[in-house]
């Protein structure tokens, strides 16, 4: 197996942000997802909307959206990138006792949107356990991931749980 060299450590080791500039922009799309894991009874505040705070999962998608947007402001050595679409799912799990979170980034640019889809979900999930962390404590931010990622020179990405 080939040994990679991180791209964002300089000669000495030190942090830095990878140079794009001489890259072309191309198409570029990332998938994330993530779980919130809680109890059966907070599950059903939530689908029922009867929480204080409001509607969670109309909250967490807005939320994931404002997130994905800010991404460079959160991750220190990403890049801005110019974003053409965020769409961000949140929707209620019954069988698996949560809510799924499931966020897609679209861009054209010279690096990745892998980052963006990722705290969408992130952020996503901080706003479900936020909005009803009143009624349960014990509530689980689970398995954030990337799920899917195409354009650039690595080309298409998919996770795959073989």
């Amino acid at each position: 197996m080939m040994k990679r060299k991180l791209t964002h450590l300089d000669r000495e080791g030190r942090a830095r942000m990878v140079d794009v500039g001489q890259k072309p922009a191309s198409p570029r799309r990332a998938r994330a997802s993530g779980f919130v894991r809680m109890a059966a009874s907070t599950l059903e505040l939530v689908a029922d909307g009867a929480l204080a705070k409001g509607d969670v999962l109309a909250v967490a998608r807005l939320a994931g959206i404002q997130a994905a947007k800010q991404t460079p402001h959160l991750v220190p050595l990403c890049h801005v990138l110019p974003l053409d679409h965020v769409d961000v799912d949140v929707r209620v799990d019954r069988e698996r006792c949560g809510v799924t979170i499931e966020a897609s980034v679209a861009c054209r640019a010279a690096t990745g949107a892998e980052m963006e889809a990722i705290v969408a979900v992130s952020i996503a999930a901080a706003t479900v356990y936020d909005m009803c962390k009143s009624v349960e404590r014990g509530i689980r931010v689970e398995e954030i991931e990337l799920i899917e990622k195409s354009g650039g020179r690595s080309g298409h990405w998919t996770r795959s749980d073989d």
